[in-house]
């Protein structure tokens, strides 16, 4: 069990199930608000427990937002994983998860924009322990779908990725492109050398 921030007791398994309730009340407030709109009061309105029970069990709200977005980045990491599963052959499958990557943003702006508002918002705090986490978990799922693929060093190729669709999702708010067109560039960066 883990404790409760600020206090030395123990959460009870209703404990946790009040603060993961708190939790996903953030995620909605968040997706539906941003960062700015992310107060206690906005997360006691979506959720059932008041802003004392917040507050009880979350002394820093950055402590719950921190929670929150890594809520975001765990269900989005599930999602492509699954879309993953849908695939035999592991080239495709790496396409299907890049295209699955941009389409979520390209469908749902307000995500992308969020995402990058709470990491400049976490760099100014001076704690990117939280962005660090988000993009190690999106980097090792792009090195479980390179891996097989008989590429050199798939880790340095994930990051390299990972960069490339962090990028495309800004290039596609501007000049918006089909996966179509941005296949070869995944290509490019991921097989040079391997055709």
């Amino acid at each position: 069990m883990s404790a409760v921030p600020g206090r030395s007791t123990q959460l009870s398994p209703n404990q946790q199930q009040k603060q993961e309730q708190i939790v996903e009340a953030a995620r909605m407030v968040l997706a539906r608000e941003g960062l700015a709109g992310c107060t206690v009061r906005a997360i006691a309105d979506a959720g059932p427990l008041t802003k004392s029970a917040i507050h009880y069990y979350f002394a820093d709200i950055d402590v719950l937002i921190d929670r929150a977005m890594a809520a975001h980045i765990n269900t989005f990491a599930a999602d492509l994983r699954k879309v993953a599963e849908k695939h035999d052959h592991p080239r495709e499958r790496l396409f299907a998860v890049t295209e699955a990557y941009l389409a979520e943003f390209a469908g749902n702006p307000r995500g992308a924009f969020l995402w990058f508002e709470y990491w400049i918002a976490a760099g100014r705090a001076q704690h990117p322990q939280a962005i660090d986490a988000m993009l190690t978990s999106i980097t090792e799922l792009l090195v479980e779908l390179l891996a097989p693929l008989g590429i050199d060093d798939p880790r340095a190729r994930a990051r390299a990725l990972l960069n490339y669709l962090l990028g495309a999702v800004v290039q596609q708010r501007v000049r918006p492109q089909s996966f179509a067109g941005l296949r070869g560039d995944v290509e490019a960066l991921c097989f040079a050398g391997y055709r």
